[in-house]
């Protein structure tokens, strides 16, 4: 009983070392979720991402990537919306990357972005108006490390 107890004890204190101790970079690479994948890039002193592939990318033939038609600037909606740098702006303070802004092609609308690693290949985030309490969020799996 008492090794039971130690042993879980020091699986607690690795989990929260571990938890602590991801350096910002960790989060580049290339992430999946349901919807979306993206590859999350160092963009000077900020990190941004790219859209690779979504479920509303392609035109109904399945080939011709959508154009981003939805843009406030009327001047940007001739432009694909693969490869398009979508995130931008994110800061990674205290464990978490804060002051993102993350652009919705499906909306033309532009949210503020906030995420954080809950393990080497698993990150969280949050687009929100407003407060994070309203928003929506979002659990990505790493596929590749960059």
């Amino acid at each position: 009983m008492k090794k039971s107890i130690l042993a879980m004890f020091a699986l607690l204190l690795s989990l929260a070392a571990f938890a602590q101790k991801l350096p910002a970079d960790e989060i580049t690479g290339i992430w999946k979720c349901d919807d979306y994948k993206i590859e999350v890039f160092k963009a000077g002193k900020t990190y941004s991402a790219r859209l690779l592939w979504s479920k509303v990318m392609f035109e109904a033939d399945g080939k011709t990537a959508k154009k981003d038609v939805k843009n406030p600037d009327e001047k940007l909606r001739s432009r694909s919306v693969q490869g398009l740098t979508h995130i931008t702006g994110l800061v990674y303070r205290d464990g978490e990357y804060v002051d993102g802004k993350l652009y919705s092609v499906e909306d033309g609308n532009t949210y503020s972005l906030k995420g954080k690693l809950k393990g080497p290949d698993d990150l969280e985030t949050r687009g929100y108006k407003g407060v994070p309490l309203i928003g929506k969020s979002f659990k990505w799996k790493r596929l590749e490390k960059l």
